[in-house]
């Protein structure tokens, strides 16, 4: 069945799976390393979101909504 014009694969929902192995080996990484890649994908998000999108956050921030 196709939505909105949107192709089976696109309806499907993203899967993300890691092993056993690359949680332990992620985990054993140095705090100032997770925290600099945290912060990465923030700005990355922050860079992509539309207009709207950071005015709610910004409400969400302040404590507005």
């Amino acid at each position: 069945m196709e939505k909105r014009g949107l192709s089976k694969r696109e309806e499907m929902p993203l899967l993300y799976y890691k092993t056993r192995e690359e949680i332990e080996a992620y985990r054993k990484k140095p705090v100032e390393l997770k925290l600099q890649w945290l912060e990465a994908q923030m700005e990355f998000f922050h860079k992509a979101m539309p207009p709207k999108a950071k005015r709610i956050r910004e409400k969400f921030r302040k404590g507005e909504i």
